[in-house]
């Protein structure tokens, strides 16, 4: 088989672009109906906690079910980090961020349905994230970017480092969903944890006109972050690849 042949044939065994937007917007329903949903109907029960292990969970159930097919993005920051790094397409980037911010809505309007479903149910700002009076702890815009667009930096880093071609694709999964738990314990009290705009949207078009008007800075921050943390790991995966 001459090399152009085998390129097409191995082409013809990926996954269609529809099956990876499929399994994109599928994984960010499971991130927003796991997450979001355990901190809007279990949150007063399991706490911060549970929340930062609920959102760990569902990205290691997503990535070990769904990365095959797509990589197990569900984060437009992750799959901007990816690309800024060299290890995704620019141009399916669009794509794929449709694709989760649709799957993250149908998981918070379901969320919405099930949690109105009983007589005085409090949905407060539906797990939005925010700052000033809208952060859990009060903090300012300025922690907030600073913990937003930091700790999205180290979540692409790590998600990179885990993938390189020298790891352990069999822990990748656990490390990556671990890592988003350590995130959460670490920034919940300061902006409600986003480092994920399609996770922020989903929840924030419930969340009332304050979470919506505060919006900006969870899509804004994320995106900051990723590209960051794709600059910063960049030469290391070059790096990476010369020796492998």
């Amino acid at each position: 088989m001459d090399t152009e042949a085998h390129a097409v044939d191995i082409e013809s065994q990926l996954p269609s672009t529809g099956a990876r937007w499929g399994a994109e917007a599928l994984g960010t329903f499971l991130l927003v109906l796991g997450g979001v949903g355990t901190a809007v109907l279990a949150g007063e029960h399991v706490g911060f906690l549970g929340v930062a292990l609920a959102f760990g969970l569902t990205v290691v159930v997503g990535a070990y079910s769904f990365g095959p097919i797509s990589g197990g993005h569900f984060n437009p920051a992750v799959t901007v980090g990816l690309a800024t790094a060299g290890r995704f397409a620019w141009r399916d980037v669009p794509g794929y961020i449709g694709a989760q911010i649709i799957g993250g809505l149908i998981a918070s309007t379901l969320l919405f349905l099930i949690a109105t479903g009983r007589d005085g149910a409090d949905l407060k700002n539906f797990a939005s994230n925010g700052y000033g009076a809208a952060s859990p702890d009060g903090y300012g815009l300025l922690s907030v970017a600073l913990v937003e667009i930091v700790l999205t930096a180290v979540f692409v880093i790590v998600i990179l480092g885990a993938t390189a071609p020298r790891s352990t694709p069999a822990a990748a999964g656990l490390t990556i969903g671990l890592s988003l738990t350590l995130i959460h314990l670490v920034s919940i009290p300061v902006s409600n944890t986003s480092v994920n705009p399609a996770r922020s949207i989903a929840a924030a078009i419930y969340g009332g006109s304050e979470s919506l008007i505060q919006l900006w800075a969870f899509l804004v921050f994320p995106i900051v972050g990723a590209l960051l943390g794709g600059l910063v790991f960049k030469p290391l995966l070059d790096g990476i690849r010369k020796t492998v």
